[in-house]
């Protein structure tokens, strides 16, 4: 089967086996752009032209007693990052002023942590309702850890539209990154919020010395989770965590990923997320043809690209900013 006939058995709702994913994966570097456009082709009929942009805030910075061998804000990392307790309502408050004037759709409120305690959900709380008083169309995403029911319908009632929290992994390499909490906590944290209304991002991180497998089985995985939004961030590795040094990936593999990741989720947000400047390099343009959603700004403890680079290459790609992040509008569905 061709790449444009995998487009095709996608948009007709049919699924790619493993052995085609595989070749996704595999695909050889003088066919990339054949791949691409195949996977532009699924991106294109759900999401045409349009690109939705993300802001995000790193309202709690390290104090975490995670052990993720990824992060620097961990216990166990010794990256010279800096520190600090939840932020103030109105610091909180102000970083959505400054994503309205960035045009971002969608405003994000992170913070480190294994989750949240009564007095930081509180600020969020607090800190939600008057950014929806004052934005009424900007989309809100919390990310605040592992959460308990009650707290996830708390965040529903403030206005909370969508929240994140990553697989990270394939539920087989998982104890390879971390063993202070299970996959099946973050799968149970992500069916909370469903339960609550909320809707569900939740996404990857690519390049931790996982397996090509375990790449298909975390696509597959966000599909059975029916994530509405799919972060794919490739790993940024960060001097004085465990995975310091790590550098499995080059542009064109991520530029694979995301297409496997398009095909298998082929109506979902596909965002590309942290480490795209580090990885995709000068192929952050291809990156759009299968994913539809980029993060402007900076990260939680990386620096992003100028948010004036970010749009010069929309311009540049004729691709325009969508002002419904959430997809309100019914988009099309399989016959």
């Amino acid at each position: 089967m061709t790449f444009n006939q995998m487009a095709d058995h996608v948009l007709a709702g049919g699924e790619l086996t493993t052995q085609q994913a595989l070749s996704v994966l595999e695909c050889p570097d003088e066919q990339l752009l054949l791949l691409l456009h195949a996977a532009y082709k699924v991106r294109k009929e759900f999401f045409g032209n349009k690109v939705k942009l993300n802001m995000i805030i790193n309202t709690k910075s390290g104090l975490c007693p995670e052990n993720c061998g990824y992060c620097a804000q961990s216990i166990v990392s010794k990256a010279p990052i800096e520190k600090y307790a939840m932020m103030k309502k109105d610091e909180i408050v102000a970083g959505a002023a400054r994503a309205a004037e960035l045009n971002a759709g969608t405003y994000c409120i992170v913070a480190s942590g294994r989750g949240p305690v009564n007095r930081e959900l509180d600020i969020v709380v607090e800190s939600v309702k008057e950014i929806k008083n004052n934005y009424k169309d900007m989309t809100i995403c919390a990310c605040l850890g592992i959460l308990k029911p009650e707290q996830a319908t708390r965040l529903k009632d403030a206005g909370v539209d969508r929240y994140n929290h990553n697989i990270n992994t394939s539920e087989n390499h998982h104890t390879q990154i971390t063993t202070s909490h299970t996959y099946a906590d973050r799968v149970t944290t992500v069916e909370y919020v469903k339960e609550s209304g909320i809707s569900p991002c939740s996404g990857v991180i690519i390049g931790m010395r996982e397996t090509k497998e375990d790449v298909i089985n975390m696509a597959k995985s966000l599909k059975a989770l029916d994530a509405d939004s799919i972060p794919v961030n490739f790993l940024h590795a960060v001097d004085g965590t465990p995975l310091e040094g790590t550098n499995d990936l080059n542009p064109r593999y991520c530029l694979k990923v995301l297409c496997l990741f398009r095909f298998i989720n082929p109506t979902k947000e596909i965002r590309i997320s942290g480490g795209r400047e580090v990885n995709l390099r000068s192929l952050q343009p291809l990156g759009l043809y299968p994913a539809n959603s980029i993060f402007i700004g900076d990260y939680l403890t990386t620096e992003g690209q100028e948010s004036f680079s970010d749009r010069q290459m929309l311009e540049d790609l004729g691709f325009v900013v969508d002002l419904n992040p959430l997809n309100r509008e019914k988009i099309k569905v399989f016959p």
